[in-house]
């Protein structure tokens, strides 16, 4: 009997197609899961530095749109268990001639969480830049925001993509750029056991603004739900073509290969020993394109990492848990797309095919 490995070298050509198909789809899956599980890491790491909790304007949809009082900082620095608060402005606006930049306006006790690459922290009328975009735009002495020119006063380097792509300026200029007076502020406890009691002092302060934990505000917002639902929704297209792929090329190795189960069935071959055969042959090709599409995936998002068009702001991320979801989804895919080609396969009738002279 025909091995799976010799059944797949002996017809080369539909077995690179499957492959082909198999690594589209499964290297798909990758960056789309990786690219957005990549923004919302980055966001959310953003936000637990020097942040246990996070105070925003109550109600509101996006951070960006946040707007409260950034006395409210003082305030809640005098509260007893409260170990650091920094009040921070949310932004984006264009930096001539990139088109869209991340603006971050923060209080000064914030600059701390910038390392310094070269230069010094920016005084009023100055920003710093992260090292991506200082590259970007050639090692600028001062740059244009919104139609208002600022000096650089230095160079940071930050592992998030958002910040190393971003400008930081003093929270009175961000005030300024964008017309409010801080969009959250992040505040960092001395003991993590005392969360729901400085929550409830902090919300007491003004009835206008609400205080959670950074962990469950990054559960409930809704931007990362929409990134998240985006991201499921075109993951299972990319499955359902591949599967799709898998059925019509394996289809067609089945009608090609009609006289050899013809044959297995004559001698006496069982109906699930001919299934078990293509669906082994078909993982095969399914475990090899995963590692292909593995390590095209991993080529991929190096490449859009460090591609300045991008500035920073798209950087992927493959863990373990992706790595081992995606394996289980290729072996899944795989199987389903082979199951009712083999299923026909081990109906084969030989004496039809031997009536009609195919044998």
């Amino acid at each position: 009997m025909i091995t799976p490995l010799k059944a797949l070298r002996k017809n080369r050509f539909k077995t690179s197609l499957i492959f082909l198909s198999m690594s589209v789809s499964i290297a798909a899956i990758f960056l789309i899961s990786a690219i957005s599980g990549g923004v919302v890491s980055m966001y959310s790491a953003m936000l637990k530095t020097d942040g246990d909790i996070i105070v925003t304007q109550k109600g509101i949809a996006d951070t960006f749109f946040s707007d409260i009082n950034r006395s409210l900082n003082d305030s809640i620095l005098q509260i007893e268990g409260v170990k650091v608060s920094s009040a921070m402005i949310l932004g984006a606006a264009p930096v001539d001639p990139l088109p869209i930049v991340g603006i971050y306006g923060v209080s000064e006790n914030r600059f701390k969480s910038y390392p310094l690459k070269e230069g010094r922290y920016p005084k009023v009328g100055e920003v710093m830049l992260g090292s991506k975009i200082y590259e970007t735009l050639k090692h600028p002495r001062e740059v244009i925001i919104s139609k208002k020119e600022f000096q650089v006063s230095g160079v940071f380097k930050s592992r998030i993509g958002f910040e190393d792509g971003g400008v930081v300026m003093n929270l009175s200029d961000g005030g300024e750029l964008f017309h409010k007076s801080a969009s959250i502020v992040l505040v960092s406890l001395e003991d993590l056991g005392q969360s729901d009691e400085i929550i409830g002092k902090i919300n007491t302060l003004d009835a206008q603004i609400e205080a959670k934990t950074t962990e469950s505000f990054i559960e409930q917002y809704n931007q990362f739900k929409i990134i998240q639902t985006s991201s499921d929704v075109i993951g299972a297209m990319a499955f359902l073509m591949g599967i799709l792929g898998i059925v019509s090329m394996m289809s067609m190795v089945v009608s090609d290969r009609k006289a050899e189960f013809g044959i297995m069935r004559s001698i006496g071959l069982s109906s699930t020993a001919i299934i078990l055969k293509l669906l082994g042959e078909t993982l095969i090709i399914a475990i090899v394109a995963y590692v292909v599409a593995l390590g095209v995936s991993f080529g991929v998002l190096e490449l859009i990492e460090h591609a300045d068009k991008f500035q920073g702001y798209i950087n992927g991320e493959i863990t373990s848990a992706l790595m081992i979801q995606v394996f289980v989804i290729s072996v899944v895919m795989a199987l389903v797309g082979t199951f009712l080609p083999a299923l026909y396969a081990s109906r084969i009738d030989p004496v039809s095919l031997i009536q009609r002279g195919d044998v």
